[in-house]
C-alpha cells in the first residue's frame, strides 16, 4: 500500500487506565472497541485497547504497561479533531463529560469559535468542530 489518502492511521498515545479511556472514547464518544489485550502483567507485555469505527481509516491506540507505565504528557496543541459540518450536540458533551471528559477551553481561540474541546482522563484534548473537513 502506498503512503498515500488509502493509508490507514493508527494514533498511538499511553493510557494511564484503559478502563477510564475506554469510558470516554467508547461510551463518551461511540468509537467501537476495535480490539483489545490485556496483560497478565508479564514484562514487556502492554495492555491495549483500539477504539474507532468500523470504516474509517484511523483508530486509537491507548496503551499501558503495568510494569513499566509511561505517564501521558499531551501538551496543548495535542489535538485529536473531529469535524462534524454542523453545531456540536449539546447531548454528546454532555455524555462526554458523564463518561470521564472535562470541557475546557481550547489554547488557540480558533477552537473555541469552531468547536469544543473535551479534555479525556488522560489529559489529550478531543475537539469536536463545527466545520466541515477541508484541506484549504
Amino acid at each position: 500500500m502506498p503512503a498515500d489518502a488509502t493509508a490507514h492511521i493508527r494514533i498511538a498515545r499511553p493510557s494511564r487506565d484503559l478502563r477510564a479511556a475506554e469510558d470516554f472514547w467508547v461510551s463518551g464518544l461511540g468509537l467501537d472497541v476495535l480490539y483489545r489485550h490485556e496483560t497478565d502483567g508479564t514484562p514487556g507485555e502492554h495492555s491495549l485497547l483500539m477504539a474507532g469505527w468500523p470504516d474509517a481509516a484511523w483508530h486509537l491506540e491507548l496503551v499501558h504497561d503495568p510494569a513499566a507505565p509511561l505517564e501521558p504528557r499531551p501538551t496543548a496543541e495535542d489535538l485529536l479533531v473531529v469535524y462534524l459540518g454542523e453545531p456540536v450536540p449539546d447531548a454528546l458533551v454532555e455524555r462526554l463529560e458523564q463518561h470521564g471528559g472535562k470541557r475546557v477551553p481550547a489554547h488557540n481561540p480558533y477552537w473555541d469559535t469552531w468547536g469544543v474541546t473535551v479534555q479525556d482522563p488522560d489529559g489529550y484534548l478531543l475537539v469536536l468542530s463545527t466545520r466541515s473537513w477541508s484541506t484549504v
